[in-house]
């Protein structure tokens, strides 16, 4: 069920949560913490990137940028203030303070020709210096085209119409790039969240907090759990458990991210399955007897086997 194209606007993402990593060993210091190369961030580029526990379970997902001699992280709120917390204990005699800047800094979602205008053609995952502040190309979800743009909260009023939160959010599951929430933190190693197909994994970069769980992960074929799109006629939210007709009494599966698709009842979701329970029957959500997900598709290609054994 895609959204409209018609779609056009900007929305406060109250939702966010941004921390400022300042300091002459700022990149240093996340390049040791994250999945994602921090040392060689362009300051013209997005990079996705994750945290991680020692046993490779993700903390926390970020969308990484250069501001000046800082890096910015955005990341679900939710998830903000123990992340800071956690992150800050590992800073140790680094030169590098990490601050929530969410005080002195907002973030909006623009969609539509709201977007296209202020990006004039420029790349997805591209990150640019405006008049209203930095902007940031999405991925684009539904065929239409997203960016996240940051300013201070003193600034003058965004001149954009505005947009349904709800609609955000939904785009925000369709482009399937998943974020981690209170109620998913130490759930997933990156790869059963795609994190790896969509840039979130830098195998040739250093150590890491769970580097080798996640290495192994990869090179030794046990990825045996992946992220899917799915639309539900039920409300759903990260979290919530999915079960498979043939194995009633255990879940096969969590929803990552979940939204409404406005004007209807109907949840678009991204869950993490069992590859073995895409093999025929059906997911529902909750338990065996609650709704049916339906699959749908996801804008990037995700390589398995349906018969993977569990």
């Amino acid at each position: 069920m895609n959204l409209p194209t018609t779609l056009d606007g900007a929305v406060a993402l109250n939702d966010l949560g941004l921390i400022r990593a300042e300091g002459a060993d700022a990149a240093s210091f996340l390049h040791g913490q994250l999945t994602q190369d921090m040392l060689h961030l362009g300051a013209s580029e997005l990079r996705l990137a994750g945290f991680c526990s020692a046993k490779g379970r993700l903390q926390a997902s970020f969308l990484a940028w250069r501001d000046g001699d800082t890096i910015v992280l955005a990341c679900s709120a939710s998830v903000m203030a123990a992340t800071l917390k956690r992150l800050s204990m590992f800073v140790l005699r680094a030169k590098c303070r990490l601050v929530d800047a969410g005080s002195a800094l907002q973030a909006f979602g623009l969609v539509g020709t709201s977007a296209s205008v202020r990006l004039a053609g420029a790349p997805v995952g591209s990150r640019h210096d405006t008049d209203d502040g930095t902007l940031i190309r999405l991925p684009d979800a539904d065929g239409l085209v997203r960016a996240l743009l940051v300013r201070p909260r003193d600034a003058e009023p965004l001149d954009a119409p505005l947009l349904d939160g709800a609609a955000w959010q939904a785009l925000s599951v369709r482009s399937g790039v998943p974020v981690i929430e209170a109620a998913t933190v130490d759930q997933f190693v990156p790869q059963m969240l795609n994190y790896e197909l969509i840039g979130g994994v830098d195998f040739r970069k250093g150590c890491y907090p769970g580097q080798e769980v996640v290495a192994r992960s990869q090179y030794r074929g046990t990825i045996k759990r992946r992220m899917f799109l799915f639309d539900v006629d039920a409300e759903a939210a990260a979290g919530h458990e999915v079960y498979h007709d043939a194995d009633p009494g255990q879940p096969a599966g969590r929803v990552v991210n979940a939204a409404r698709v406005p004007g209807t009842s109907t949840f678009t979701a991204l869950v993490e399955v069992k590859l073995a329970a895409l093999d025929g029957g059906h997911l529902h959500l909750g338990s065996v007897q609650g709704p049916s997900l339906r699959r749908a598709p996801l804008p990037y290609e995700v390589p398995f086997e349906a018969n993977a054994a569990p």
